[in-house]
């Protein structure tokens, strides 16, 4: 009886998060029909409209669907889950796991990491403004006249979308599953109104259309192949995302609803092409009946807002997870939703994005110059993947590198040919993404370098705990009333901020806590983790907190948990000690002069740790040092 209850409710609730997910997941690989099959015929680099190339370039858009999201990522890539958790970030965290105990294995394992988040960000600024200008290009196809109003409506559009993010995208989000429901419905709709027309073009389905295509088309093939890879743009969403909604109503989502849809869209692109040539200029728009042309334009302006969000949201959570990493500087993260953990917003992020996109806007004019500029970072990214993934396979699962390797071989024979196609595309705009994954990477990896040179400087210059509180046995300094609570990077050294307190002011408070954050590879730390206490001499204590990549700090709220332990903490009395250091570069150093430049530059515009932790600024002491790198 329990059971009977409970499988219509269990059903419920994957419906309702398979929903959700066609708002989240879906929306970038949703609106490729937008622009990927237009690009083959009318792109940069077109290839002539007759049969067999309709036919060839159908069957290589299905087959890429097939192969890259449904065997790849739906069947394969999802089960290498960390905790629940996917995405480039938890990936890196189950291949590390791996070699620990080999350090130039680790190293190029965390590079390749690196540098496939590096490529997410690449794409993330492309994708808004090609999908955006897609969907407004619409009102071309409908009165050229309009031309003149197209860019200035796209920078609108884009300009709204980055200025609400501040207010957190909860409540528009509730739109976002119905309305991606509404938009994979149009798309099957209207692919199925033009197969109706010419059905044969279903017989483009057998693989040997593209086989055939590309062997007669070698070069005009590999081109080609360039923009095919438009159309599985977005697949990583399928992984990045699996935490929020799990991989069953991920999977489900995709097999029962949307991979239909995508198929059936791009066939009735490909029917309506066979009737009629003139179409090629936009496919999609003209494959649809005109009475539903501006409607059709106002949803897919919608759902391309929609995949914009995704993006944006994901470049959040992967800023949050590479800080709690230490791969970049803090940086203010403000919560928008109270409820809701993910909610988060990222000032910095946002509008380096916004005026990322708005010039990729400006500069490039018009989707078919963008195109050129989209996809080499995402086939960049999906190679990453697919080699971190074999490492996952081979050794987490246990099958060994024979297996895994062939397994991903397959795969990255596929992904290797989008690869080269798409650095053909470097002159005529692949360059943006590229330069811009680039110096996010030299920015990451500068980074997270530094900081272990500081790290190896302020360790050098260190006190050892145990003595230094035997010592203060031996000559106590004034006790004053209080709790203070001092940050400590080395749980077995002194906090230069406490040496500078003692130094200068000569006195102690009556319960001195030696604070440590501590960040794991893993997405969350249980509560019953969160906190170590132990009691020391003197009436110091040690606490290390600990959190995971994907949790999110906040210190007055772990210190709260420490009563269990006999470790009260009342707010008012409590003051927080900070240690602020001053860094001076120089020649010579372990790192090249001009990263320690940059390095100097990003930790004296990082984020204040008063913030990033959550601790009340009006309780809050800064003790300033020197460091010479």
């Amino acid at each position: 009886m329990s059971h009977s209850a409970s499988s219509p409710d269990a059903g419920k609730r994957l419906a309702a998060l398979a929903l959700a997910a066609l708002g989240v997941v879906y929306g970038d690989i949703g609106t490729s029909p937008l622009y990927s099959f237009k690009e083959v015929f009318a792109g940069n680099h077109p290839i002539p409209v007759t049969p067999q190339n309709i036919y060839g370039s159908l069957s290589l858009f299905f087959w890429a669907l097939i192969i890259v999201v449904s065997v790849k990522y739906v069947i394969f890539i999802m089960r290498a889950d960390n905790r629940g958790e996917g995405g480039i970030m938890a990936l890196i965290a189950l291949a590390l796991h791996t070699v620990q105990d080999k350090p130039r294995q680790a190293r190029w394992i965390m590079i390749f990491g690196v540098l496939g988040a590096a490529m997410f960000y690449g794409d993330g600024m492309v994708t808004p403004a090609m999908s955006v200008l897609s969907a407004v290009e619409g009102l071309e196809v409908g009165a050229p006249a309009l031309h003149p109003f197209v860019l200035p409506l796209t920078l609108l559009v884009l300009f709204g979308l980055f200025f609400v993010q501040k207010n957190g995208s909860a409540v528009v989000g509730r739109l976002f599953g119905p309305v991606m429901l509404c938009w994979f419905s149009v798309l099957a709709l209207i692919g199925v109104r033009n197969i109706l027309l010419h059905p044969e073009i279903l017989a483009a389905f057998n693989p040997w259309y593209g086989i055939d295509f590309l062997l007669a088309n070698r070069a005009m093939g590999l081109l080609a192949m360039g923009n095919v890879v438009l159309a599985v743009t977005g697949a990583e969403a399928l992984y990045a995302d699996m935490g929020h909604f799990g991989r069953k109503p991920i999977s489900r989502a995709w097999f029962a609803f949307v991979l239909p849809a995508l198929v059936l869209n791009y066939a009735g692109q490909g029917a309506a092409l066979l009737a009629d040539a003139r179409v090629a200029d936009n496919p999609f728009f003209r494959s649809a009946p005109e009475w539903a042309l501006y409607p059709l334009i106002g949803l897919a302006t919608l759902a391309t807002v929609i995949a914009s969000q995704s993006v944006i949201s994901g470049a959040f959570s992967v800023t949050r997870q590479a800080m709690q990493l230490g791969f970049l500087p803090r940086m203010e993260v403000l919560h928008t939703n109270e409820k809701a953990q993910g909610q988060i917003y990222l000032p910095a992020v946002n509008w380096g994005l916004m005026v990322a996109v708005m010039v990729l806007v400006l500069g490039f004019q018009s989707s078919n110059n963008l195109a050129a500029a989209y996809g080499i970072a995402v086939t960049g990214d999906m190679v990453i993947t697919s080699i971190l993934a074999t490492v996952v396979v081979a050794k987490v699962w246990g099958w060994g590198w024979w297996r895994a390797g062939l397994l991903f071989s397959c795969f990255l024979s596929v992904e290797l040919v989008f690869l080269a196609a798409n650095i053909l595309k470097i002159p005529d705009g692949g360059w943006f993404p590229l330069v811009a994954g680039m110096v996010i990477f030299i920015l990451m990896t500068t980074w997270k370098r530094g900081r272990q040179l500081l790290d190896e400087r302020l360790r050098g210059e260190r006190l050892e705990l145990q003595p230094f509180l035997a010592a203060l046995q031996a000559s106590p300094p004034h006790r004053v009333a209080g709790t203070a609570v001092f940050f400590n990077a080395d749980p077995n050294g002194v906090p230069h901020a406490l040496l500078h307190n003692l130094m200068h002011n000569k006195v102690l408070h009556e319960r001195v806590v030696l604070l440590s954050v501590q960040f794991f590879d893993v997405p969350y730390v249980p509560d019953i983790d969160r906190v170590e206490v132990r009691a020391l001499t003197g009436n110091f204590w040690r606490v290390i907190v600990q959190y995971g990549f994907k949790d999110e700090p906040d210190v007055p709220q772990a210190l709260a948990m420490c009563a269990e332990a006999g470790l009260h903490f009342t707010a008012l009395e409590t003051s927080y000690f900070i240690g602020r250091a001053t860094l001076i570069p120089r020649l010579g150093s372990d790192m090249a002069f001009w990263r320690e430049k940059i390095f100097v530059a990003m930790f004296r515009n990082a984020g204040s740790a008063t913030s990033f932790f959550r601790v009340p600024s009006n309780r809050v002491v800064e003790l300033g040092t020197q460091v010479v790198l």
